[in-house]
């Protein structure tokens, strides 16, 4: 999702029909950096949004105040400050009855982190446990952290942008390394794997076979199998085919499209064997998944030919 970035007014693409909303990183001038820092009321409103909603951009949360749910694709995390929370670009995510929400966000897209050694891994580590209850000791670091990084956006002083991706790597590091926080120690996944990764989340909804994302990176099948297998232990059919069932499962959570919408949108032209593969990848059907995340009993699969 890069260059996303857009300037302070213009409209956001309106995203398909039953799509969750897409928010993206509005800038003030058309020099600035594609990134923003301060507190809850600062960002504005939709920092608390209450409805399922998508970034093109990652946000880092650090709540010091309030009580309710923070709801991350399938996962619903209860808000017991201090915490800090990772919600990466395409992610859809919504606050849930919070009272008193007080904390500081910083804001950035991706092409922020060009440069960054190691950034993206780190923050891919961390979405895939993007809530964390801080001790002590962290909540103070990360609370002076996120202080430095909202006085040096403010600021605006020359060399700034390379201050804050210092600062940001520094908050990185630090969040990886507390409990729960994913670790900060394996190897920086670097190379064809690097890429494959970025390729992997929109390549997996729409249903890109493994040969054909070799042929985008100029690899064997073969290679890329190899090379991936190393970086992340896993193939990349399988991480092709857990972005598919991760996208599907948002919008049978966050929307209202019916089973054959849902299929549609992640790439299956037949809703049935979109039921099978869905079945055998989690073990639900796409209507007892839906039943068991929100509690409706809708016929959504009224128009689904039998599995």
């Amino acid at each position: 999702m890069r260059g996303s970035t857009v300037l302070a007014g213009e409209p956001c693409a309106v995203p398909r029909e039953g799509d969750p909303p897409v928010h993206r990183l509005e800038l003030r001038l058309p020099d600035q950096v594609p990134f923003a820092a301060g507190g809850f009321d600062a960002m504005g409103p939709m920092s608390r949004a209450a409805y399922p909603h998508r970034h093109t951009f990652y946000e880092i949360v650090h709540v010091v105040e309030g009580s309710g749910v923070h709801v991350i694709d399938t996962e619903r995390y209860a808000v017991r400050p201090p915490q800090l929370g990772v919600i990466l670009p395409g992610q859809v995510h919504r606050w849930e009855g919070v009272r008193g929400l007080e904390g500081s966000l910083v804001l950035f897209t991706p092409e922020f982190l060009v440069g960054g050694v190691g950034d993206e891994e780190l923050l891919r580590r961390l979405g895939e446990r993007p809530w964390v209850d801080l001790d002590g000791a962290g909540h103070a670091r990360t609370g002076l952290l996120m202080e430095e990084l909202a006085e040096e956006y403010r600021g605006g002083a020359d060399g700034f942008a390379g201050v804050l991706r210092s600062l940001l790597h520094v908050l990185l590091v630090r969040t990886a390394r507390q409990p729960g926080g994913g670790g900060a120690g394996g190897p920086v996944v670097r190379g064809v794997a690097e890429e494959f990764l970025r390729l992997a989340p929109a390549a997996g909804i729409a249903g890109v076979p493994v040969r054909e994302c070799a042929e985008r990176l100029g690899v064997t099948p073969g290679h890329l199998t190899e090379v991936v297998r190393a970086a992340t232990g896993r193939t990349p059919a399988a991480l092709l085919r857990e972005e598919r069932v991760r996208e599907a499962q948002r919008l049978l959570i966050a929307t209202e499209l019916s089973v054959r919408q849902v299929a549609a949108r992640v790439g299956f032209d037949d809703p049935a064997y979109f039921c099978r593969f869905f079945r055998r990848e989690t073990g639900r059907s796409p209507g007892g998944f839906r039943k068991h995340h929100d509690g409706r009993v809708p016929s959504i699969e009224a128009d689904v030919p039998p599995a």
